[in-house]
């Protein structure tokens, strides 16, 4: 008799990487109940639809949906109150669903040891901000119960080497890398952003203090390039405001008009602290080069012949890389070669080992 299964996600309210990368996972188990804590439908990929999802109490209250951040001193209860009624349990995990109650066996596939309890200032962009200061007033309690969860899992799987090395540091614990799959088809749709012509430079992340992108759009002032800038987040409305002519904030945009920026884009500008580096790897499979800051999970998916690192996530770093980028230096079809090595059968094939190992 097949094991029963269940997904864990966080939280499903913002169109990220782990969001996609959890879909996945429930891609790959079609009859497994999926456990989060907040859902927002209106700001996710649709693919939750159809689908069995198991939220906390917390859906009931607008204002956690629509701003999930507020929900942070309530989200470690919250998943603990979830029980999935499974032999396995699958938890796609950045620091809160790893945490549900242990019912079955439990695979964490991490994409960090959660940023507000270890790298608190990074992640909120200071000492003096507020999510700071809320942050380090709860972190004791957090860490506790955060420490608690990792003891109870019986696999730990990374999606980078860096992740892998952040486990085995603060978990203490081993953790196989299965890197996350390309979930950007290069062959679909494609919806042109209104306003905009072909030949720009391209930056895709969520507008958080930790993803740099306030260094990139800087380092676009006063030159001929351009720049489009497409992901949402809580620093949308300042990065917009204060953004020159010659760059463009498209915000979060449809899958459509993401494959468009990347096949018309010069190529991609990655600055974040990144953990796995998904977006360098959705450039290369439309034949994209990136310039990506060379720290954490950029490592493993820059390599040689596929991009240019700077080392500082600051203004002058990135417009030097942009004044040494030169297109005839890459070949598209390497890219693409180099993007497949990410495909989400990979991804899956890995995924189900290790759930036919605890069965």
């Amino acid at each position: 008799m097949a094991p029963s299964i269940a997904i864990a996600h966080d939280y499903f309210t913002q169109l990220g990487g782990a969001e996609r990368v959890a879909l996945e996972l429930a891609a790959a188990f079609p009859d497994a109940p999926i456990y989060t804590a907040v859902v927002d439908g209106d700001t996710t990929f649709a693919g939750l639809r159809g689908r069995t999802v198991m939220t906390s109490n917390l859906q009931r209250l607008p204002l956690m949906r629509s701003h999930h951040r507020l929900a942070f001193p309530l989200l470690a209860q919250a998943f603990g109150a979830l029980a999935p009624d499974a032999d396995v349990t699958v938890c796609s995990s950045s620091g809160w669903a790893h945490g549900v109650r242990q019912l079955g066996r439990k695979i964490v596939y991490c994409h960090t040891p959660a940023r507000w309890i270890y790298d608190l200032s990074r992640y909120t962009g200071g000492r003096g901000s507020p999510g700071y200061i809320a942050g380090a007033a709860l972190r004791p309690l957090l860490r506790q119960w955060d420490q608690e969860a990792a003891r109870q899992a019986d696999v730990y799987l990374a999606n980078s080497t860096e992740v892998q090395g952040r486990i085995r540091r603060i978990y203490k614990r081993d953790a196989e890398v299965v890197f996350p799959p390309v979930l950007v088809e290069a062959a679909g749709d494609q919806l042109p952003l209104p306003g905009v012509d072909p030949g720009f430079f391209l930056t895709v992340a969520r507008l958080l203090p930790y993803k740099n992108v306030e260094a990139v759009v800087d380092a676009f002032r006063d030159v001929d390039q351009r720049l489009v800038v497409i992901g949402g987040g809580p620093l949308l409305g300042r990065i917009r405001n204060q953004a020159p002519r010659n760059v463009h904030v498209a915000g979060p945009v449809p899958d459509a008009a993401l494959r468009w920026a990347y096949a018309n884009c010069r190529a991609v500008i990655a600055a974040s602290w990144e953990d796995f580096g998904l977006v360098p790897v959705e450039a290369a499979a439309f034949g994209k080069p990136t310039l990506a800051l060379r720290w954490g999970g950029h490592l493993d998916t820059v390599v040689p012949d596929t991009g240019l690192f700077f080392d500082a996530p600051v203004p002058g770093a990135i417009r030097s890389a942009v004044d040494r980028f030169d297109p005839a230096d890459f070949d598209p079809a390497h890219l693409r070669s180099h993007a497949h090595t990410f495909s989400v059968e990979r991804f899956v094939a890995a995924i189900r080992e290790h759930v036919a190992r605890l069965s």
